[in-house]
């Protein structure tokens, strides 16, 4: 099986290329090739494939995927299978560019949580627009060391993001984060954030199914929504310990702009 690798702010993903749709990859078979021992080692998977491949599998949600060529197929490290990831989609797309299955500078990329349009900028990094964020009100979440409220956010998937008074470096993530189980059935991302200048914020992130990662695109996006007042448009710089992307929010969703590489490509027996 070929296989690529690449990050997106560190954000790092296994791609496995399977244009028609033949590959049955099980959970076990995603938790062995994020193993970072025994396996390739990644946050998640991009199993890369035809959208006319998925037929009827295709969720309620992700109809709007049905117009594009590429389905972004997405699985937490964990073996799970997750709704958007931001950064994913960077990655996927410059996957696409690279094995030339696209050669446009605009183009979309189908996911569960419908079809997202991409573009490659000027400087080479890659913009996606995210589409509508909703704040769903409030809620907290227990870490390892501290209660955190925050403001519960969709991005296509379950956010809770939560802005701290102190420095995010000093947070402890390294335990699986207690939810309100009603506000968040199926889990959710966990952002502490904080701003620290104008336009600019930290923020770090318990993601679901992967634990704490270097970046989190979803994340980014919810954590500036958070940081925004209710029906204003911004833009903000955020920081996480991969990196730097740029949040544009407005009255039209938000878009997400920040650097994405393949950095390896080889053959794996793991699947």
């Amino acid at each position: 099986m070929r296989f690529a690798k690449g990050h997106g702010t560190e954000n790092d993903f296994v791609i496995l290329p399977d244009p028609d749709g033949g590959l049955g990859l099980t959970e076990a078979d995603v938790r062995l090739l994020c193993d970072r021992r025994a396996g390739i080692g990644g946050d998640g998977i991009l199993r890369v494939v035809r959208t006319r491949a998925l037929g009827e599998a295709l969720a309620p949600s992700a109809r709007t995927a049905e117009r594009t060529e590429w389905f972004m197929d997405y699985r937490n490290a964990d073996g799970g299978v997750a709704e958007m990831c931001g950064n994913g989609v960077r990655v996927f797309a410059r996957y696409l560019l690279h094995a030339g299955l696209v050669g446009a500078d605009r183009f979309e990329v189908g996911t569960r949580d419908g079809a997202k349009e991409v573009t490659v900028e000027a400087d080479g990094d890659i913009t996606v627009d995210m589409g509508r964020v909703e704040r769903l009100g409030s809620s907290s979440a227990k870490l390892a060391d501290r209660t955190v409220d925050g403001v519960r956010i969709s991005v296509g998937n379950p956010h809770l993001a939560c802005e701290i008074s102190v420095p995010v470096a000093g947070v402890d993530l390294r335990t699986l984060p207690v939810l309100d189980p009603e506000a968040f059935p199926a889990g959710a991302n966990v952002e502490v954030y904080n701003e620290v200048g104008p336009g600019v914020l930290e923020m770090r992130v318990y993601e679901r199914g992967a634990g704490e990662t270097r970046s989190c695109g979803t994340g980014i996006v919810a954590a500036a929504a958070a940081a925004t007042p209710p029906g204003e448009g911004a833009t903000w710089r955020v920081r996480v310990p991969g990196g730097e992307c740029t949040v544009f929010l407005d009255a039209d969703g938000a878009r997400l702009r920040g650097p994405a590489a393949i950095v390896a490509e080889g053959e794996t027996s793991l699947v």
